[in-house]
């Protein structure tokens, strides 16, 4: 059970680092000496290093992909305190159905990000001759690991 316990644990922790790192890292969009993320766009030289920066435009659908990305890391956080509350405080033979839900909450906000981001970026990148990133890729490879780990908290019941 220990060892079941450590790898819920572990799942959880690697989904939390993904959705930190998809949505700080600028990386969504590169290409042509050009990185963009969901903050900032990045021009770089030839050597690779950053040469100007400007602050993301003010698109309403970017500003919900920031809004749905934050949002799946809080409830990610949460989800965590609350598996720890509840491993502590649940009776024997309980199921952690809330931790369960704020999870599935969490993978169901990543989802959404990423699917707004995948059909408007056009209208955003107007040369559409780069490809998508790693912290893009990432946010999509944590909608499973997320959605997985939830349902993992509802289906898992307390022993002693």
């Amino acid at each position: 059970m220990l060892l079941l316990l450590l790898g819920i644990i572990v799942l959880h922790v690697a989904v939390l680092v993904l959705l930190f790192v998809s949505t700080i890292v600028s990386q969504w969009m590169v290409g042509n000496g050009h990185a963009t993320d969901l903050w900032q766009n990045c021009s770089t030289s030839l050597m690779g290093s950053v040469q100007h920066c400007f602050s993301s435009s003010a698109n309403e659908w970017l500003q919900s992909v920031q809004a749905t990305m934050i949002l799946s890391i809080i409830f990610s956080v949460l989800s965590l305190f609350l598996f720890f509350c509840q491993l502590f405080t649940l009776t024997k033979g309980g199921r952690f159905y809330i931790t369960g839900v704020f999870q599935i909450l969490a993978g169901l906000c990543v989802m959404s990000a990423a699917s707004i981001y995948t059909v408007r970026h056009p209208e955003w990148h107007f040369n559409s001759d780069g490809s998508y990133g790693f912290a893009y890729i990432l946010a999509w490879v944590a909608f499973p690991l997320a959605l997985l780990s939830g349902v993992i908290y509802v289906i898992l019941r307390k022993r002693e």
